[in-house]
């Protein structure tokens, strides 16, 4: 019986989870920063940072204590180092640093993005390889083969936005708050998807990367002539009229997150598809792989929303990978805010 403690910090949720060989989740616990930064339309880096000193006592302690059990009885501990926000990764990092000197344990270091590929894993721990994994978050939106366990290889990448930051910005040019992902997804239940035909991306040199600058310019441009700008705000419900242009665009990024997907998939012919990352959580997103699981050959498989997220049990997740192989860190690991999967 093996338990690694999992630490997440690299953009503005404080996170900590315990995992008991490789899918037992004997503790989740996340504090998000939502109030924090909603008022700036967006994460701030410096208010993260200290938000994160704040709560990874507290945040830790919970976690350990939720899972009944001491860090005597945690075998090694597994932490984000990249990508993300360099002050925010340093606090989980030196948490982490400080954790396994005092208590002589190994140290883990996780690639975030491989975090949110393992979260598959915690719930459906049987996948069949070759899969293929989207990755698709508030600054993250790429396509990996894994043509085994542990192996990455990069399919397509976003030019410009993620498909998060995307959803973000429409919601703010609308004046509906952040984060915009949920909100969206809210205004757009019954609403006319159909209503607008919005662009699908099409890249000239005939990538298959993604790109979602033309359909955020596409809605700015219907905002501003229809001027609906900031409108929740001053004038309280959402009108049909901005909760149809909210849901076609929906559809036309998800759209697009799958035009692309399904192309990759059937080109590597996979036996596995798994959906990642914050914007998995999206209604639509959800239903159109539901779909698509009942046409294509392949196993789709998506995780629930407390692990599409940022948390720490998609870490400690990814940090049984490394446990069972001992390839552990050095205690001077540093954090890299680039990193690449």
């Amino acid at each position: 019986m093996t338990r690694i403690l999992g630490i997440e910090t690299s953009c503005d949720e404080t996170a900590a989870a315990v995992l008991e060989d490789r899918s037992t989740v004997l503790s989740s616990v996340v504090a998000s920063q939502i109030d924090a930064h909603s008022k700036y339309g967006g994460v701030v880096p410096e208010i993260a940072s200290r938000r994160h000193i704040e709560a990874i006592g507290p945040v830790l302690r919970e976690a350990l204590e939720k899972a009944d059990t001491t860090l005597d009885e945690i075998d090694a501990v597994a932490v984000t180092y990249g990508p993300g926000l360099i002050g925010s990764l340093l606090v989980g990092v030196a948490t982490a640093q400080s954790i396994a000197w005092q208590r002589d344990l190994p140290l883990i270091a996780v690639n975030h993005l491989e975090g949110h590929v393992r979260s598959v894993f915690i719930e459906y721990p049987e996948i069949a390889y070759p899969a293929l994994a989207l990755v698709v978050s508030g600054g993250h939106t790429s396509l990996y083969l894994c043509p085994e366990e542990g192996r990455y290889e990069l399919m397509a990448r976003t030019r410009d936005d993620a498909a998060g930051e995307a959803f973000d910005k429409v919601a703010k040019l609308l004046g509906l708050g952040y984060p915009g992902g949920p909100v969206i997804d809210k205004l757009a239940v019954d609403a006319d998807e159909n209503a607008i035909e919005f662009p699908r991306t099409v890249m000239k040199d005939r990538s298959l990367d993604f790109s979602f600058s033309g359909l955020k310019t596409a809605v700015r441009t219907l905002v501003q002539k229809r001027d609906l700008g900031h409108e929740l705000p001053t004038g309280g419900e959402a009108s049909d009229e901005v909760r149809d242009i909210v849901a076609s665009f929906q559809k036309a990024a998800v759209d697009q997150l799958l035009n692309r997907t399904l192309a990759i998939a059937r080109r590597e012919n996979v036996k596995s598809l798994l959906v990642t990352g914050g914007v998995a959580c999206n209604s639509r997103l959800r239903r159109a792989c539901q779909e698509l699981a009942e046409k294509e050959p392949f196993e789709v498989y998506i995780p629930a929303p407390k692990y599409t997220t940022d948390n720490a049990a998609m870490i400690a997740a990814a940090g049984f990978l490394y446990y069972d192989r001992g390839e552990f860190a050095p205690a001077s690991l540093r954090a890299d805010s680039g990193l690449k999967l």
